[in-house]
């Protein structure tokens, strides 16, 4: 990965920071998005003291078309052969029964997991397709395939990611770009305790009673898939626990 550039939506905390991290370590460089400033710059700094990295830190909230479109126009002109694309930046909020759902809570899971990916897939695609190379990884979820109590709009919106990943393979066959879609199972990282708007009591019983995934785990996963040689495309990976057999059976031992 060295001379490579690597951009990671959602990357301060998490999946995100995880990739961050192992991309470093193989010396990449990076652009690292998110919405938590002070969070993202020290992940910044402590990557460069680390690893020697060269990073960007750009506060983006992918939502916002236009700063998309803004943050990638001002990515100087060095930088600006992407050759990894990780769409990382998504939430969860609630596990209410659909028709006690809130339509806020709805509106920004589509907006950030559908919406969002579309506008940065749709800003740095078009450069690697120019180039003739490129990976993109979309980080979806168990839930994409599997529906389960309370997961209704989450669930579709990841089923969404799910369908782009796999049409973005077929619009792009023939251009040298690849399309990884990965569905992470239980992984132990701040998901939980946003999906639950910070009560971290609750959210530490989703990971209770065994080995959850973390986000190292899946970052692995994304690496892997990013260094293959160009004629290999990982399309679709699942990834879960041990102990997860579906997105509802997990053997636990309380």
């Amino acid at each position: 990965m060295k001379h490579s550039t690597v951009l990671i939506t959602g990357a301060s905390a998490g999946i995100g920071e995880a990739c961050a991290e192992v991309f470093a370590e193989q010396g990449a460089r990076l652009i690292l998005w998110a919405r938590r400033s002070e969070r993202l710059e020290a992940l910044g700094k402590r990557l460069h003291a680390e690893h020697g990295t060269d990073v960007i830190t750009e506060v983006v909230d992918v939502r916002d078309r236009a700063a998309v479109e803004l943050a990638v126009s001002m990515i100087p002109e060095a930088w600006r052969t992407i050759d990894v694309l990780v769409n990382n930046a998504g939430l969860s909020r609630g596990l209410s029964p659909f028709h006690e759902g809130e339509h806020q809570d709805w509106e920004e899971m589509v907006d950030t997991n559908i919406k969002g990916l579309i506008y940065v897939s749709r800003a740095v695609i078009p450069g690697m397709v120019q180039r003739g190379r490129g990976t993109v990884v979309n980080i979806a979820s168990i839930a994409g395939r599997q529906a389960y109590r309370g997961g209704n709009v989450y669930g579709a919106t990841k089923a969404a990611v799910k369908m782009l990943s796999d049409s973005w393979q077929i619009d792009l066959n023939g251009t040298g770009v690849r399309v990884t879609n990965i569905d992470p199972g239980l992984v132990e990282t701040e998901f939980s305790e946003v999906r639950f708007r910070g009560d971290a009591d609750r959210a530490a019983t989703v990971y209770k009673g065994y080995t959850p995934l973390s986000g190292r785990d899946i970052a692995d996963v994304v690496l892997f898939a990013a260094t293959r040689p160009p004629h290999v495309a990982l399309q679709d990976i699942l990834i879960t626990p041990v102990d997860q057999a579906t997105v509802s059976i997990v053997h636990k031992q309380l």
